[in-house]
């Protein structure tokens, strides 16, 4: 997530946002100097301007998203196609299931969770809404990588600089994922949590996110195929609705 030396003020303040913005709690500066690879004048710097046009927050010397972001967030809710298309189903298949629902899109090196329908049961998961994870394992990941563009996987492959052997068997996998048009998993991610995941595609078969269905391993023994089966439909219907 370093940026280069070179990089325009603007993207360095930009990354600030986006690593406040993954966080799960406030952070201080030298965990933001230790998350951005910025020096401290240069994250200060950033800083002050994004406290300037209210996208950052400060209390008790640690930082948060300020109040601009709730607007940001407010107007993607009102205006994403995308979760907008989704939203329907996603209640449809959580009601269907008894099962957790999310819908996720590619960020950079990370995937995203844009919408989460909770399950009335118990889950514990690392999605809820705004949060995110790297586009490595897990469902979400791997329907993603999957799907998208291959320079793009490929380019993502080789920043996680594992070996050879073991990126081939990923690249392997994914065009499997591709092929078969869904993902699961066991446990990748979040121990002992079920996963499946289909992609949503607009025209030209443009990949814009994912839907993944989360559960617990004890309840989903025997019901795999129906899960699935209810996930893929699902994303195709949403599909469908953005051609």
């Amino acid at each position: 997530m370093t940026p280069p030396t070179d990089a325009p003020a603007n993207d360095r303040a930009l990354l600030v946002l986006s690593v406040l913005a993954q966080s799960k709690a406030a952070m201080t500066a030298a965990e933001l100097v230790r998350a951005t690879g910025l020096s401290q004048s240069t994250l200060y710097r950033q800083i002050a301007t994004l406290r300037r046009w209210g996208f950052v927050m400060e209390s008790d010397g640690r930082y948060s998203p300020g109040p601009v972001s709730v607007q940001l967030a407010t107007g993607f809710d009102g205006n994403s196609d995308l979760v907008i298309a989704a939203r329907a189903d996603m209640r449809l298949l959580a009601q269907q299931s008894h099962e957790s629902v999310a819908l996720v899109t590619a960020v950079n090196d990370r995937v995203v969770c844009l919408e989460m329908i909770d399950s009335e049961q118990s889950l514990r998961c690392s999605f809820d809404r705004g949060r995110s994870v790297p586009a490595r394992d897990g469902a979400s990941a791997k329907c993603l990588l999957a799907h998208m563009p291959v320079d793009q996987r490929d380019a993502l492959l080789d920043g996680l600089g594992e070996s050879a052997e073991r990126r081939a068997e990923r690249a392997a996998e994914l065009d499997a994922i591709r092929e078969a048009g869904h993902a699961v998993t066991h446990g990748e991610v979040d121990a002992g949590v079920w996963g499946a995941s289909a992609p949503v595609l607009s025209s030209g078969r443009r990949l814009r996110g994912a839907i993944t269905l989360m559960a617990p391993l004890t309840r989903v023994e025997g019901m795999e195929a129906a899960l699935l089966h209810m996930t893929v439909v699902t994303a195709a219907r949403i599909s469908r609705a953005l051609q």
